[in-house]
C-alpha cells in the first residue's frame, strides 16, 4: 500500500499520532513539538536555527537522519520536509501543525506548500491543524469522508481555480462545478449522509473539516480520472 509519512512542523503544540507512520519527518523545531506530542521522529529537516539543544541531543542519541540546509534558502523548512517525504517514498502524507497566528505568514506558507506540484503523485495529502482536518485534493483525486449528519465542511480553491468538482452526500451537492481562488461559496456546506464524497478534476482543492465535525471513523482517499465529457453544470449552493 506504500509508505505513510507524518510531517511535523513547529510553532505550537500539535495533536499526538492516531496511527503508526513509516516516516516521521520533522521541520526544524518541529522535532521539539513532535517529541512533546508523542511522535518518534525518524528524520530532521531544515536550517536547524530554532531547534532546542535537548531535541538536538535526542536526535543524535536516536540516530535520527539529519538533512541540514543553509539559513539563506529559497524554501521554508516545511516545504523541504514535505519534499523529503516524497523523496523517501511516501505515498500518503499527513502534516501536523498549529494554527497559532503569531506568524500568520508561516501558517499561510504551510497551506501553500501543501499544494506544491511535487505532491501530486501522492495518494493522499492531509493536515491536522489543531482541531481542524484538511484534505488537499490534487488533480484527479477523491476523498470519502465519514461525517455526522449536519457536520460542516468547506471547499476552498487556495491554490488557484479548480474545475470538475463533484460533491455527494451533502446539503449542497455539486456536479462538474468550478471554484475560483477568491470564491467563498464553498464555505459551510453540511453533511446529509454519514459518507460525503468530494473530488476534483483540475486544480488543487482544499477541504476543511472544522473541529467537532469529524466522526471517529477515518476518511478514505481514492484516485479518480477527470471525465472531459461531463456536462458543465457548475451547481453551487447560495
Amino acid at each position: 500500500m506504500g509508505a505513510s509519512a507524518a510531517v511535523v512542523v513547529g510553532g505550537g503544540p500539535v495533536q499526538g499520532p492516531t496511527e503508526t507512520y513509516d516516516l516521521v519527518i520533522t521541520a526544524d523545531s518541529g522535532l521539539d513539538v513532535a517529541l512533546a506530542a508523542g511522535f518518534v521522529p525518524t528524520h530532521l529537516v531544515g536550517d536547524l536555527d530554532s531547534i532546542s539543544p535537548a531535541a538536538r541531543a535526542w536526535a543524535a542519541a536516536h540516530d535520527v537522519v539529519v538533512e541540514r540546509h543553509p539559513t539563506d534558502k529559497d524554501a521554508t523548512d516545511t516545504e523541504l520536509a514535505l519534499a523529503a517525504a516524497v523523496r523517501l517514498g511516501a505515498t500518503r502524507l499527513r502534516l501536523h501543525g498549529n494554527t497559532g497566528v503569531a506568524r500568520l505568514d508561516h501558517l499561510l506558507g504551510t497551506l501553500a506548500a501543501l499544494g506544491n506540484p511535487s505532491l501530486w503523485t501522492l495518494e493522499s495529502v492531509t493536515a491536522q491543524l489543531d482541531g481542524s482536518l484538511l484534505h488537499v485534493l490534487h488533480p484527479g483525486r477523491t476523498v470519502t469522508m465519514q461525517l455526522e449528519p449536519g457536520a460542516l465542511f468547506s471547499l476552498l480553491a487556495l491554490h488557484g481555480p479548480c474545475e470538475e468538482i463533484d460533491v455527494s452526500g451533502a446539503r449542497w451537492p455539486l456536479r462538474n462545478a468550478r471554484l475560483h481562488g477568491s470564491s467563498t461559496i464553498g464555505i459551510s456546506n453540511e453533511a446529509l449522509d454519514r459518507e460525503v464524497e468530494v473530488s476534483v478534476g483540475r486544480g488543487v482543492l482544499t477541504v476543511v473539516i472544522p473541529p467537532a465535525s469529524t466522526s471517529p471513523a477515518s476518511t478514505s482517499p481514492a484516485s479518480t480520472s477527470p471525465d472531459p465529457t461531463s456536462p458543465d453544470t457548475n451547481q453551487e449552493h447560495p
